[in-house]
């Protein structure tokens, strides 16, 4: 069962979040630190890594994104917004019970997590257009893991079977 409650997060987090472009910047720039060190981590391992790695990420991700280490984070396909705090945990956009105002149908004074992510994608320059890719189920098994790790040990590649990316889907006229 997800978790329902609505956890305001902090207000530095909440504040974060409305500025996505500097997060946006922010990821780039840790993207690029872990590029560099992607062959010193295979060289120790991923698993002997991700202790040193994991409680850093699920702090900071935490604060400012009420993160639930899914293991497989797509913040920036998101207006870097997280989507497993939808109540529903989903990851693809909104159910369709949206309220008027914007809010979420099962926690009402919460606003909806991809009302919020669709106008935090618009002011992001680099991977705001991403938010209309759609994204793989969530692989379970990844939960409580380093998405950091499990995306540069590409853990988080195989998808469930039977899912066809978009891309693959020859449609005829």
């Amino acid at each position: 069962m997800p978790n329902i409650t609505y956890n305001k997060s902090t207000k530095i987090g909440r504040w974060l979040r409305d500025r996505p472009a500097s997060l946006e910047r922010a990821y780039k720039f840790t993207e690029w630190i872990f590029d560099r060190i992607k062959p010193l981590f295979e060289k120790i391992g991923y698993k002997k890594v991700e202790p040193w790695i994991r409680p850093t990420e699920e702090w900071a991700k935490g604060v400012v994104f009420d993160c639930r280490m899914c293991g497989q984070c797509v913040l920036h396909y998101t207006g870097m917004t997280c989507p497993m705090t939808c109540p529903k945990n989903l990851r693809n956009g909104p159910c369709g019970g949206v309220r008027e105002n914007g809010h979420c149908e099962v926690v009402p004074e919460m606003p909806c997590v991809w009302v919020e992510a669709y106008k935090r994608s618009t002011r992001m320059p680099v991977y705001g257009h991403e938010m209309k890719h759609l994204q793989p189920p969530v692989n379970r098994q990844l939960e409580g893991r380093s998405a950091w790790i499990t995306l540069l040990s590409e853990e988080d590649r195989p998808v469930t079977a039977g899912w066809v990316h978009v891309s693959e889907i020859n449609i005829q006229a």
